[in-house]
Parts: C-alpha cells; sequence; structure tokens
C-alpha cells in the first residue's frame, strides 16, 4: 500500500495584507499531480486544513475541490482531523456527504465513525479515535488510529482537570487499547494526530512564527515513547518543518506545511510524505519536495541601494527588510523601495550606532534653540538615530504653524 502524508495547509492564511490563495492552489495541484503519478491508495491530512475557525468562501470551496481530486471520484480514500486551527464542527458538518466521494472529515477526538461501504472499499470496523478500512481488490486491511486537536475544553473534557499529568497517561492507555484489540500482524497499522509531539529528552521542537501555540510550559507535550509498537506509521501534524522524531524503523513524521508561513520558515524546503507498507514490515517513506510556494527572506541591508539592488534581482520573493542606518528612512527612500518591490511585508528600520546607551544621563545645553533641542530629545527616545531631514520639516511645519 502507498500513503501520502501531508498537514498543515492553513487555507485562507494570510501573510499581513498578502493573500496565500493563489499559491495555495499552485502547491495543492502539485500534491493532487503527486498522489496521482505515485499511484497512492490512501492520503492523510493530519490537521489545520484552515487558518481559522470561519474560513473565507473561496477557501472552503478550494478545500473541497482538492479533496474531490485526491479520492478520485471516490477511488482512493482520503482521512482529514482536524488541527488546533479549525472548527471541529466545521470539518465534521460535511462529512455524511464526503463519505459518498470516499473522503472521512474527523473534527473530534474520540469521534466514532460509523461503517460504510462505497464501490470501492469500506470501513470494516470502527471505534472511538479508530476506523479499519479495506478495498474490494485487496485483503489487507489498514487500520488508523486518529487523534485530532483537543483545545482545552475538549481536553478538561476528555482527561479532566489534571490534565497535564493525564494526558499522556489517557492517551497511551486509549491507544494501546486500540491497537491491542485491532492492529495485528496481518495489516497495516498507522497513527494520525494534531498534536505537539517530541521524543523524550530530545530538544524541544520550536512552534512556528504566527502559529496558535499548543505547548504551554510542558503541560501539553505528548512523548513519542507512548505510540504503541504495533504502529508501522506516525502521521503528525502541526509543525511546519519536515522532520522523522521517530526512528527509521517506526517512522514518527511531521509532513512541513506545503508553503512556508511565517518568516521563520524563511528558506526551508516543504514536503509531502509517501509511505510503502505491508503487513507486519517496517515502512519506507519518502519526501517529495513541494514547489508552489513562494520564497520568503529575511534580509538586512545598512543602504537603500544594496536593498534596492538585492530585490530588483528577487522579484518572486516575500521580504522582511531589515534597513541599518543612522537616521530614519526618508519619506523617498521608503518609496523608492517599495516601487523596487511588490513583495516587502515588514520594512524594519534599525539603528546602525550600537554604541548608544539609552540608560545614560545626558546633559541638555537649554540654552539652545528650540529645533536643536528637538534633534536632542528626538535622539534621546530613539536609541541614537538622528531626526531625518524629512522629520524635521515637519516639526518647523508644526512649529510655525
Amino acid at each position: 500500500m502507498k500513503i501520502l502524508h501531508t498537514a498543515d495547509w492553513h487555507l485562507g492564511k494570510r501573510l499581513d495584507r498578502f493573500s496565500r490563495l493563489e499559491e495555495q492552489v499552485l502547491v495543492l495541484n502539485e500534491i493532487v499531480e503527486i498522489a496521482d503519478e505515485q499511484n497512492v491508495d490512501l492520503v492523510i491530512i493530519a490537521g489545520d486544513l484552515f487558518d481559522n475557525f470561519n474560513p473565507s468562501v473561496e477557501a472552503v470551496e478550494l478545500f473541497y475541490k482538492i479533496l474531490k481530486r485526491l479520492s478520485l471520484n471516490g477511488k482512493r480514500p482520503v482521512i482529514a482531523i482536524a488541527g488546533n486551527h479549525d472548527s471541529p464542527n466545521l470539518i465534521n458538518a460535511p462529512d455524511p456527504l464526503a463519505r459518498e466521494c470516499g473522503i472521512i472529515l474527523i473534527g473530534h477526538p474520540k469521534t466514532k465513525i460509523s461503517p460504510f461501504e462505497t464501490e470501492y472499499f469500506g470501513i470494516l470496523n470502527a471505534e472511538e479515535g479508530f476506523i479499519e478500512l479495506k478495498f474490494k481488490n485487496s485483503d489487507i486491511p489498514i487500520r488508523i488510529l486518529h487523534t485530532p486537536y483537543a483545545n482545552e475544553i475538549r481536553l478538561k473534557e476528555y482527561f479532566g482537570e489534571n490534565k497535564e499529568e493525564q494526558i499522556n497517561k489517557i492517551l497511551a492507555e486509549n491507544w494501546k487499547h486500540l491497537a491491542d484489540q485491532f492492529c495485528d500482524e496481518n495489516g497495516i497499522n498507522i497513527l494520525t494526530a494534531h498534536l505537539y509531539m517530541n521524543k523524550k529528552g530530545a530538544e524541544i521542537l520550536e512552534e512556528p512564527e504566527g502559529e496558535k501555540p499548543i505547548k504551554i510550559g510542558n503541560a501539553d507535550l505528548i512523548f513519542s515513547d507512548i505510540i504503541p509498537q504495533q504502529i508501522q506509521y506516525t502521521a503528525l501534524g502541526h509543525l511546519h518543518g519536515f522532520q522523522n522524531i521517530g526512528s527509521a524503523e517506526k517512522p514518527v513524521v511531521y509532513s512541513s506545511s506545503p508553503i512556508s508561513y511565517s518568516f521563520s520558515e524563511a528558506g526551508h524546503k516543504k514536503y509531502i510524505s509517501i509511505i510503502d507498507a505491508e503487513p507486519g514490515k517496517n515502512v519506507s517513506f519518502e519526501k517529495i519536495q513541494l514547489k508552489g510556494g513562494k520564497n520568503l527572506a529575511r534580509k538586512i541591508f545598512d543602504s537603500v541601494e544594496k536593498a534596492i539592488e538585492w530585490l530588483l534581482e528577487n522579484p518572486n520573493t516575500f521580504v522582511e527588510l531589515t534597513l541599518e542606518s543612522d537616521t530614519f528612512l526618508t519619506a523617498d527612500e521608503r518609496k523608492r523601495l517599495y516601487q523596487s518591490h511588490n513583495g516587502i511585508v515588514y520594512l524594519i528600520p534599525k539603528i546602525k550606532n550600537q554604541d548608544f546607551n539609552e540608560n545614560s544621563v545626558h546633559e541638555i545645553n537649554l540654552n539652545q534653540n528650540i529645533e536643536s533641542l528637538f534633534q536632542d530629545y528626538f535622539k534621546s527616545k530613539n536609541g541614537g538615530q538622528e531626526a531625518n531631514e524629512d522629520l524635521m520639516n515637519l516639526f518647523n511645519e508644526i512649529l510655525n504653524a
């Protein structure tokens, strides 16, 4: 069996004032093409399908269209779970109709999917947090333990008030119970979850900038050693960089987001995972790079001319641009920068003179003219930066009004 694992689509997400929908269309088309080229049997989307609880009409329409194409009109099962950005009720709502197209949408933890059959496959067994799927043309069942994201209220509902101590214990018990009951070596055994999971004793993995945090201290940190030994591959969502926190024999994989969504991801390559699995054996998996999104870049320059030169050479890029200078940028300089590139997301002026000590006491000559007094005041309040000509002209306008 071949399985495609992807996650963190964040449909409808913006980068400040810039829409990313056009890029999302391109990269999701790319995922569909890979699924077809690789002759994938099953697709798993491990949460954060949308970027917020109330996605735009365009984002919802794109989601349904892509799922329909991924499902090959019902021939290929698609399983999508909710992440911490998703409304579970919104994800669950179209499930009865989606099943007719071979699409299984799971919004809440402990969801029990009613068994059903299509022309090409059927759900044989289902329990809370578990489904067993079998194709009509194959004797190999696929068992999937599924755990969508649960927010604070749902965590307390499922795990009690003392969730900090209980969440690992309860998940371990639930997963082990399901695995012991259903996951023998005669089928393929997969776990998919949208959780903040890490290897015990390993360095803490950083959540991306702009991502709604799951981890608060270590309260919501799930350890990979609670995954049942029967599970051959764990398909995770939440972190936006591709990484296997498990082993080569028992992969526990964040597949990455399909495009870079914040400048903390600048320069990152994005992937989907293609898993080859058969009963009773270790899986193999291949990460395939996606190329549909724009590059994100964090750049620092000490002159406007150098910045403009780079901007003209890199037009298809979103940029966080920092300009180090002795004075604030003039209106003309800002205009030239924005005219040279239409993807400047943030323009950040930075103090070039790092020797200025804002805590030091300065003696001010009160006998100097008001213009000089303003310049001294401005410099003291802005880390040593000089007031530029535009600002001084504005000050004089106000003064003489």
